[in-house]
């Protein structure tokens, strides 16, 4: 358990849970010490076969750092491939997991399963 403000890093994740896009994310929300792996999940919208990762930091826009379709990363970002890895097995949860947490990955992590609904969120 952290016992220093400066060592934990808070991950939440953007509608964690059903939402009226119909992706389901878990865990509610993660608290994670420095150096450790953290591991989000995602379930995309039935039918879909694509998955949008993004995430937001406080008072900074929402950043992109992969896109996986059919079970394949199709693009990423140069953040993810150091510190980052992402799967999407059929007939499970797509996961994104950060191999070793340091203090500037606390933010509002989320997925989507459309490129509409990617649009909608960071226009908000």
């Amino acid at each position: 358990m952290c016992f220093s403000l400066l060592c934990c890093v808070t991950f939440f994740f953007w509608g964690a849970g059903s939402m009226d896009t119909g992706v389901i994310q878990s865990p509610g929300h993660l608290v994670k010490g420095k150096d450790q792996k953290a591991k989000m999940d995602c379930v995309p919208i039935k039918g879909h076969s694509h998955v949008y990762w993004y995430r937001k930091k406080l008072e900074e826009a929402f950043e992109f750092l992969a896109y996986l379709q059919n079970e394949k990363v199709i693009e990423d970002t140069a953040v993810f491939k150091q510190r980052f890895s992402a799967e999407c097995s059929q007939n499970s949860p797509c996961s994104l997991e950060i191999k070793s947490t340091e203090a500037a990955d606390s933010a509002l992590y989320f997925c989507a399963s459309s490129q509409s609904t990617v649009q909608h969120i960071s226009s908000s």
